[in-house]
């Protein structure tokens, strides 16, 4: 089944805005990575400053593939949000919006859609 990355990102109320922005703008860098299945971008809404990048892949090789690659890539270009599915950038590197970044792995053991009809 597949695997789950989730980048838990400690966020100052201040840099809220920078961060959503950043990712608003990644222009679909992880989209049409190999193996790629699904992301969010979850804020919090109460008692902590720490929003959680959600993705998941068909494999830990699929998303070791984008960490390598196009992931690299564009962190080193520019702007990085933070971690996995961080956002792209310009030629200058602007200060990270997060101020802490913990990854957190899973496999998918079970899941449920909801029922159709």
């Amino acid at each position: 089944m597949s695997i789950v990355k989730i980048n838990a990102l400690t966020v100052p109320d201040a840099q809220r805005e920078v961060l959503e922005q950043r990712f608003a703008s990644r222009a679909g860098s992880v989209e049409s990575s190999d193996g790629f299945e699904w992301f969010e971008l979850l804020r919090p809404v109460e008692g902590t400053d720490q929003y959680l990048v959600y993705t998941r892949w068909r494999s830990e090789e699929d998303f070791q593939a984008w960490m390598e690659g196009p992931m690299k890539a564009a962190h080193q270009g520019g702007g990085a949000a933070g971690g996995p599915a961080g956002a792209e950038g310009g030629a200058e590197r602007p200060k990270p919006a997060a101020t802490g970044s913990s990854v957190w792995s899973f496999e998918v053991m079970q899941q449920a859609a909801p029922k159709q009809g």
